[in-house]
């Protein structure tokens, strides 16, 4: 009886000690991995969330700029531009 529980005992540690073997090794290879990654994404020049982020608010600033002087510039031909009514009562005249 005393032999099988020390089997039963050894056989725990050596479980444990087993268990402990892949946990380093299942470490050891994330960080591995994780390395090699963030060497591969370094080598092709990919751009980081916050400098997305950064250009796509400066588009979005960009296009409303634009809409607004568009429309700036439509009121400003609309004023300059003669009124047809005036333009035909002016020629007529002439």
């Amino acid at each position: 009886m005393q032999g099988s529980n020390k089997f039963l005992d050894d056989l725990s540690k050596l479980m444990t000690n087993a268990m402990g073997v892949a946990q380093g090794a299942r470490t050891e290879a994330e960080t591995a991995m994780k390395g090699w990654m963030d060497r591969w994404l370094a080598d092709r020049d990919f751009v980081t969330r916050e400098e997305f982020d950064a250009v796509r608010a400066m588009a979005q600033k960009a296009r409303e700029e634009n809409e607004a002087l568009k429309t700036r510039i439509e009121a400003l031909e609309s004023a300059a531009a003669p009124a047809p009514k005036a333009a035909k009562a002016a020629s007529k005249k002439g």
